[in-house]
């Protein structure tokens, strides 16, 4: 049974990861297993309204069913509706893209948003939201693991791995003791950096959300390197860690950081 519950998980993770769809031979491939196992979870999934078929390529992708059980639990927790104004104001301030991100076990995950950028260029984060961020590479992960013992940090990104994400730019990958190094000058620093190095011409700042005890998440600041330059970065520092200050005030009124606590 537990081997089944883990594959039917392995599943949903994947096709999150390819919202296009993907083959049974893709799944079965990508997962390890023979294409008659990966037909039948994707069966079942079927059945149970998580997956459709494209009639036309016989993909399989995931319903909006997942994703709506995801949001109508995060709108129950209460984050959204304590933190979305201050995420708001901030975005107006900035005028730029604005994220919170929680800590959930040992991973760092993106759960919500405010876009400050009207017009010329913007970054999307569709496809990180509800993901992992990355603890090696991108500001946020960086700024939550600098609050971690070293030790604690040098385990969760070696178990998350020091592969470049998608797009970031070619030369920026590091290895252990140079993130280590970045992560003693974020500590130092009391936030941290990234250029490029999760996506390519994107630049983003963070701070971790300060609380009695262990951080519970972090906020962030990120749009075109063109524009938030190293003054830009510098001069919004002061909104960001008073913004993330009232996060870190309003989160006991949520449900979710009240059973934490």
């Amino acid at each position: 049974m537990t081997a089944a519950i883990d594959r039917t998980l392995a599943v949903l993770d994947l096709l999150c990861r390819h919202p296009a769809g993907l083959s049974v031979q893709a799944v079965a491939a990508q997962m390890g297993i023979a294409p008659s196992a990966a037909h039948r979870l994707l069966n079942d999934l079927l059945r149970a309204d998580y997956v459709r078929q494209d009639p036309q390529s016989s993909d399989y992708a995931l319903t909006i069913r997942l994703a709506a059980m995801g949001l109508s639990w995060l709108g129950r927790t209460g984050v959204l509706d304590v933190t979305q104004p201050v995420l708001d104001r901030l975005a107006t301030t900035s005028a730029e893209l604005v994220r919170l991100s929680v800590v959930d076990g040992d991973q760092l995950v993106w759960v919500a948003f405010a876009q400050g950028a009207t017009a010329g260029l913007r970054y999307d984060p569709a496809r990180e939201q509800g993901a992992s961020a990355s603890l090696a590479y991108s500001a946020s992960g960086r700024a939550w693991a600098a609050t971690l013992p070293a030790d604690t940090a040098q385990r969760l990104i070696a178990a998350q791995g020091l592969t470049l994400p998608d797009g970031a730019a070619d030369g920026t990958r590091q290895d252990m003791a140079q993130v280590v190094a970045t992560l003693a000058h974020s500590r130092t620093a009391g936030h941290a950096e990234a250029v490029d190095c999760f996506l390519a011409g994107m630049a983003a700042i963070a701070v971790a959300i300060p609380a009695e005890g262990p951080a519970p998440g972090c906020l962030s600041i990120a749009g075109p390197a063109v524009r938030l330059t190293p003054a830009r970065r510098a001069a919004l520092l002061p909104a960001l860690k008073a913004a993330a200050a009232e996060i870190g005030a309003m989160l006991p009124a949520s449900g979710l950081f009240r059973g934490r606590r």
